[in-house]
């Protein structure tokens, strides 16, 4: 599969070339990464693959649920238009967990996703389809989105390089909102400077997204420098929660890094725990509300056979939504309701200022921190834990989301056969840092 950089170069005559090559992969293809037909938005354009919560024009959009089925999608999302500006166009939906609640890709309604590496083990998620569609050689590059991990936990455990953008320098217009102050789209590709190709793509200033950052578009690919030194926060007190294997690829990235001149200083930061109990009540909250909407009224799927308009209303949603989604709605309308808002929702809120300085002060002092993206490798389907544990698959990720930060996952080693990703986060809109360190590492390990 040719990279995002060389396909570049291609001609008409080559871009139909690799579509086709493509269309016979993807079916050929078991890891049902990609779900309905494959469809070419664009003849000529270089074909990106599109999560399933990311509106495009006149595709199905359902976000992976039963609730949304037969839903087509009445316009694009600003990211979609900004693809086609660049001459990138939508090219088949991926696979991914229901309304992105998952780090597995397993709840989808269109059925499990595989991992690329071994298909007896999850590819993550919530955006799995993606990150196994480029991993697996099926994709050239994929969109994804990032809530608490949603892209760099799943590049992880496929072994591609995932970037989440700092919050509000993509335009979030056409993402289906799951938790509207920590979504934020993002490119999943096979390298480093694809990864920087797709963002500058993606990135800009978007009127009709009132989150949206009025900044001067990105360019961070022509200004890539692997050869900048830069100090680098490590987090001992992180690794408590990590496999011996994820334990080992830090430190060889660590020694790496060093070898290369950059300063590495040693940090401390507030306990993992502090962040999950404020992420799950925040996005949970959100979740609920964001999801009111799908009664059966407006979009999609609707319940037959109804008595009255609240029947309406219980037989849609019940019927509609997994048991995972129902679980985070139920939790988010529990924090949110009277009585509770105050010993939850409300500390949950100060806990995530308290976690934004925790960054802050660390990257008034380093240019960025160095991190594991997942406790462990990709494990196997028949592991998936109880919903708490598996909420502990998102440790090292969800703290950046709260603080809205940039962060960028790549793969540093491999354990019997399956890869261990290393992430690096950077102060809000220094995605120029995290790809320029992040080509400097990627460069080594080759």
């Amino acid at each position: 599969m040719p990279t995002l950089e060389e396909a570049l170069k291609f001609d008409k005559g080559a871009i139909q070339a690799l579509k086709k090559t493509l269309r016979e992969k993807i079916q050929a293809s078991n890891l049902n990464a990609y779900i309905g037909e494959i469809e070419d938005y664009q003849e000529d354009f270089l074909p990106i693959a599109i999560k399933d919560n990311i509106n495009v024009k006149g595709w199905n959009i359902t976000c992976a649920s039963n609730i949304l089925q037969g839903y087509i999608a009445p316009y694009n999302a600003s990211v979609v238009e900004n693809l086609l500006k660049h001459k990138f166009a939508p090219f088949g939906r991926t696979n991914m967990d229901e309304f992105a609640m998952g780090s597995t890709s397993a709840s989808s309604f269109y059925g499990k996703t595989l991992n690329p590496n071994n298909p007896n083990k999850t590819p993550g998620g919530s955006s799995g389809g993606s990150a196994a569609a480029v991993a697996g050689g099926i994709a050239l590059a994929a969109l994804g989105s990032d809530t608490g991990g949603s892209i760099r936990q799943p590049a992880s455990f496929c072994g591609c390089v995932g970037l989440k953008p700092t919050y509000g320098r993509v335009s979030r217009y056409g993402l289906i909102a799951y938790s509207s102050s920590l979504d934020q789209i993002g490119p999943i590709t096979q390298n480093v400077k694809d990864s920087a190709i797709l963002f500058d793509c993606i990135a800009g200033y978007d009127r009709l997204d009132s989150t949206s950052v009025n900044k001067e578009s990105s360019k961070t690919y022509q200004k890539l420098n692997p050869n900048r030194k830069m100090s680098i926060a490590i987090i001992p007190s992180l690794l408590k929660d990590a496999d011996v294997n994820v334990q080992d690829a830090y430190q060889k990235s660590i020694d790496i890094l060093s070898k290369n001149g950059h300063k590495i200083v040693e940090k401390a930061m507030i306990d993992t725990s502090y962040m999950l109990s404020a992420y799950y009540v925040i996005c949970t909250a959100e979740a609920s509300s964001n999801l009111a909407r799908f009664d059966g009224v407006r979009y999609g799927n609707r319940a037959k056979e109804v008595q009255n308009l609240k029947d309406l209303y219980i037989k849609t949603r019940s019927n509609g939504f997994g048991d995972e989604v129902k679980r985070r709605i139920l939790l988010g309308s529990f924090v949110l309701s009277s009585g509770y808002y105050d010993a939850y929702y409300i500390k949950a809120q100060k806990a995530r200022t308290l976690i934004t300085r925790e960054y802050q002060a660390i990257l008034q002092d380093c240019d960025v921190i160095l991190s594991p993206v997942a406790p462990s490798v990709a494990f196997g389907f028949e592991d998936c834990k109880t919903p708490l544990q598996m909420y502990l698959e998102d440790i090292y990720t969800i703290g950046v989301n709260l603080a809205g930060l940039p962060a960028i996952s790549l793969p540093v080693s491999k354990d019997e056969g399956l890869p261990i990703g290393m992430q690096f986060i950077s102060s809000a809109f220094k995605e120029q840092e995290l790809l320029d360190l992040a080509l400097n590492l990627e460069n080594s390990l080759k």
